[in-house]
């Protein structure tokens, strides 16, 4: 099946990209510098997109709804049919990290950029992937390695052995929906029943699962790369710890206060995982950090929103080395080969309101980006475009680079500064303030920092 799957991808010249907004934008611009042709697909809602008019063909695959269009697997394999499309390019969201859709790609005689659907299915599976990390020899979070049994009462002993608080987990979830934490024996059952009943209906499966619950932990990434010859490297590390609901905020990378001896070995570690299932393109190895030792919770079996840090310090176009991994061609890097430089932030600018978090809709009616060196916007929006209310609020990403940590920090603030988005609201007053915060200056700030800060913050 590999060696199919190679001798198609050598073949394609032309990706279909499945999704919207900034990253379809950052897809488009990586598969021309590759020498490929692109076709964009947008709902009704997006037919005045910039990167349509950028893309060599443009096709409207259904109405505003994303269930209509960006998540209508019929409609963009019939798209990718009627255009000649070779290869398909789930971008992050949407379709990206399901195994069925991989599936019916590959399945067309197309070739998916992304894991195979085996892969996915693997580390979408919380339960089946930390069994995977387990025998990789990748770092875990105390707890079972098995789905929660029906029996209340044997719920509680598996509780009581793991220590409380404990947190209860979706096995098929994910962006911080179905879980939750329990502090003491007698919130157990009705958590237990309450998640089960929200996994069931938000992710097909009432599978559950249990572990220790950290209490000041850092979220902390480990970025890799594969081909489909056995080869994979890990491209160092990044702190998405600036996080809202579970919903990241800032990046930065690397993680700061962490040496390399402390987290060489669990690179090396997610590489061989990667070996050990045949994984193939890239993907994100997703820790909790707590008293120097890390903690797997899970992987993105798909392209990240964050990975820009991770190219600014390393030097490594990860967009293209993904599409040439879908190609079959073979890394171009070995793990000596990766060195990664100075310190990088990544903003994400949102439409909505600093104070409620409520999405902002409406036509931009200026845009002001900065400029300068070791400053990048990754956007899809400027003057005239109309902000939908269909999808979601990122409408771009301020990325910065400089030779330190504190040197990086300074740049983003005149960069924040220097960018102005009018007409609607956005969250650039609160990113201006965050940058101007001692504690997170310091670094080292856990996951639940931003959410105490914010509380504060709106109260001034």
């Amino acid at each position: 099946m590999a060696d199919d799957i190679n001798e198609q991808a050598s073949l394609f010249d032309t990706v279909l990209i499945a999704n919207r907004g900034e990253i379809a934008a950052r897809i488009q611009r990586a598969c021309r510098e590759l020498g490929l042709k692109t076709v964009a697909i947008c709902s009704e809602a997006d037919r005045e997109a910039s990167y349509g008019e950028t893309a060599d063909t443009l096709l409207c695959v259904g109405p505003a709804s994303a269930t209509k269009s960006y998540l209508n697997r019929d409609a963009i394999l019939l798209a990718a049919r009627l255009t000649g499309a070779g290869a398909i390019h789930p971008g992050y969201g949407f379709l990206s990290e399901n195994a069925a859709f991989s599936e019916a790609v590959e399945n067309a005689g197309l070739v998916f950029i992304g894991p195979d659907a085996k892969s996915i299915a693997t580390m979408g599976d919380k339960i089946a992937a930390k069994r995977t990390m387990i025998a990789a020899g990748v770092p875990c979070v105390p707890g079972l390695d098995t789905a929660l049994p029906d029996d209340l009462e044997t719920i509680e002993r598996i509780a009581e052995d793991i220590g409380y608080p404990v947190i209860i987990k979706a096995a098929g979830g994910g962006g911080g929906r179905g879980m939750r934490v329990v502090h003491q024996p007698s919130a157990l059952r009705e958590a237990v029943t309450l998640t089960r009943e929200e996994a069931r209906q938000a992710f097909g499966s009432a599978a559950l699962y249990m572990e220790k619950f950290l209490q000041h932990p850092r979220h902390i990434e480990i970025q890799v790369l594969c081909d489909t010859h056995g080869n994979a490297v890990w491209l160092g590390h990044r702190d998405c710890s600036m996080q809202r609901r579970h919903q990241k905020v800032v990046e930065e990378a690397p993680a700061p206060g962490i040496f390399e001896e402390i987290i060489r070995p669990v690179g090396l570690a997610c590489v061989e995982a990667c070996q050990l299932i045949g994984y193939r393109g890239v993907g994100t190895f997703e820790f909790l950090y707590e008293e120097g030792r890390f903690y797997f919770i899970e992987m993105n079996t798909r392209l990240q929103v964050e990975h820009p840090v991770t190219e600014m310090t390393s030097g490594i176009d990860i967009v293209q080395a993904q599409i040439k991994s879908a190609q079959g061609q073979h890394l171009e890097l070995r793990q000596q080969d990766v060195v990664c430089t100075g310190h990088s932030f990544e903003c994400r600018i949102n439409a909505e309101d600093s104070d409620t978090f409520l999405p902002s809709a409406g036509v931009v009616t200026d845009v002001s980006w900065p400029k300068g060196d070791g400053i990048r916007i990754d956007t899809h929006i400027h003057k005239g475009y109309r902000v939908s209310p269909y999808y979601d609020s990122l409408i771009a990403k301020l990325i910065v680079h400089a030779p330190t940590r504190g040197e990086a920090m300074a740049r983003m603030r005149n960069a924040l500064a220097e960018t102005h988005v009018n007409g609607i609201s956005t969250n650039l007053p609160l990113l201006c303030a965050l940058f101007e915060d001692a504690a997170f200056a310091e670094g080292e700030t856990d996951i639940h920092y931003l959410e105490q800060w914010l509380t504060a913050w709106r109260a001034a």
